[in-house]
């Protein structure tokens, strides 16, 4: 009786192990969880929204311009930060009377609900690198105001997939 006992206890403190290696290496490896702190993404993901991303998006792909995804700041790489990527590497961004310009061509963006207060740039996109900004452009501290503009591809911790609870799928 007493060896069935603690056969019992050791198959249950296995699963466990088990279940608990198994969340460990799918928040290490597969996917990232963010809070998001700030109004710079509103109203796509507002304060305190819950953000779910998948940390292999970019393992055979290449991040596309309107992707939103998560990196460490580039001027304070102890910080993450959750910002859309809009210009990709070649491209020439600039801010004109309220407007992105890509290349020279107004970037149609249906997830912004204001216009730019200042013009911006123009800054050239250098290779495996990214252009980022908030939705909510009137408050976002983004590429315009960092020191260091760019988010280089290797720093990308991954691509906002949902936010949860209501688990609301990012669509560009």
């Amino acid at each position: 009786m007493k060896n069935k006992v603690v056969r019992e206890i050791i198959s249950w403190v296995m699963v466990i192990a088990i279940a608990f290696a198994a969340a460990t290496f799918i928040n290490k490896v597969i996917i990232f969880k963010v809070e998001v702190p700030t109004g710079s993404m509103e109203n796509t993901i507002m304060i305190g929204d819950r953000v779910i991303t998948l940390r292999l998006s970019y393992l055979f792909k290449d991040p596309q311009r309107g992707d939103i995804i998560v990196f460490p700041f580039p001027d304070d790489e102890k910080v993450d930060y959750i910002k859309r990527i809009i210009g990709l590497p070649g491209d020439t961004v600039e801010g004109i009377d309220g407007y992105v310009y890509i290349n020279g061509e107004k970037l149609e963006e249906s997830y912004v609900t204001s216009t730019l207060d200042n013009n911006f740039g123009p800054y050239v996109v250098p290779e495996d690198s990214y252009f980022m900004m908030g939705d909510n452009r009137d408050i976002s501290e983004d590429s315009r105001y960092w020191d260091n503009k760019f988010v280089k591809r290797s720093k990308i911790i991954g691509k906002a997939l949902f936010k949860y609870p209501d688990f609301t799928w990012f669509k560009n």
